[in-house]
């Protein structure tokens, strides 16, 4: 047998397998095989229903993806940051919640754009908006909290992106954010700078890489998703069999501001990403909790989210990050009070 002590790449590797959501599924379900065996069956039945209900969506996000990818389409967002500065938080705020990139990718993007001169609130904008709703977010929100719930987010994800841009506008006029970047950083992972004047390749399985690069994302992406809803619908199972609905309904349901605010501030640092965040949310919401603290917890813990914040962190200097932080907070306990008012 191999010493791993002797072999530290391999215990790296070891680790790094046990630390999966798959693994923690196991734990998960072999935790109530050994202490509630009479329920085994239901938490099992009922996390497997709702993934399995959830396929389709799967399914046409990952394709989506894919495509997007594929084509090269993330370059458009780009042109986002062209013009004036008002059509630029605008476009910003917008092309946000299309724009497909990893956590990775963004850091090298926003650089290379505020390096060649564009405004920190039209940044600001996007880095806001971006991590709240993708196509893939949108379409798993959907399946798990229905479509007004998701729209209502996506709309969310806008005016928050506006609403930061035209806050971090004014904050510049007023002499604050000079120098943003702490320096510009190499990219990540392999991903590189996207080319801001190429052109997306919309029928991209004329080409074989693109072809390649189409069965690679679809394949990465669809593995991401499966696994991460899985873990999932497993949470969801174990919180609407084991968590007592009051319990949930007296923090963080009923009318009121107070709820909002403490969901939005357990979101943040309790949020793991924009997959898991949904099914969760609808077995919250069955044992009590508020449409509006659903939605304040979401788009708190999305702007907060452990990649997010380190794509922030990582680039701009900490009264930047602050900002992000107190933007992102604020604007997700006013989105929960004015979802819940509808």
């Amino acid at each position: 047998m191999t010493d791993l002590t002797q072999n530290p790449g391999g215990a790296r590797d070891v680790l790094k397998r046990l630390k999966t959501p798959w693994t923690l599924i196991v734990v998960l379900m072999a935790a109530v095989a050994v202490l509630d065996p009479a329920n085994f069956t239901a938490v099992g039945e009922f996390a497997l229903l709702a993934l399995l209900s959830t396929g389709r969506y799967i399914l046409f996000a990952v394709l989506l993806l894919a495509y997007l990818k594929a084509t090269g389409a993330e370059v458009m967002v780009a042109r986002a940051f062209e013009g004036r500065e008002t059509r630029m938080i605008f476009m910003a705020a917008l092309f946000g919640g299309l724009a497909p990139f990893c956590s990775c990718e963004v850091i090298p993007f926003i650089a290379g754009l505020l390096a060649l001169g564009a405004p920190l609130s039209a940044v600001m904008a996007f880095w806001l908006s971006s991590p709240l709703i993708d196509p893939p977010t949108l379409l798993i929100t959907a399946a798990a909290l229905g479509w007004p719930f998701a729209i209502g987010k996506a709309i969310v994800a806008v005016a928050l992106g506006l609403f930061g841009g035209f806050t971090v506008r004014a904050m510049m006029r007023g002499g604050l954010f000079a120098s943003p970047l702490r320096q510009a950083p190499s990219s990540c992972c392999g991903c590189g700078t996207p080319k801001l004047d190429a052109k997306p390749v919309w029928k991209f399985w004329q080409q074989q890489p693109r072809r390649d690069h189409f069965r690679a994302e679809f394949v990465a992406n669809g593995i991401f998703l499966l696994k991460w809803l899985a873990l999932a619908y497993v949470l969801e199972a174990l919180l609407v069999h084991y968590v007592p609905a009051d319990l949930i309904a007296t923090l963080v349901g009923g009318e009121g501001v107070l709820p909002i605010a403490i969901a939005a501030l357990v979101g943040m640092p309790a949020y793991l990403n924009s997959y898991v965040a949904p099914p969760l949310l609808a077995g919250l919401i069955d044992q009590g909790m508020s449409n509006g603290a659903a939605m304040s917890f979401m788009v708190a813990g999305a702007v907060s989210s452990i990649p997010a914040m380190l794509a922030v962190w990582s680039l701009v200097k900490p009264q930047v990050f602050a900002t992000y932080l107190a933007l992102g907070v604020s604007g997700a306990i006013v989105s929960g009070v004015l979802f819940q008012m509808l």
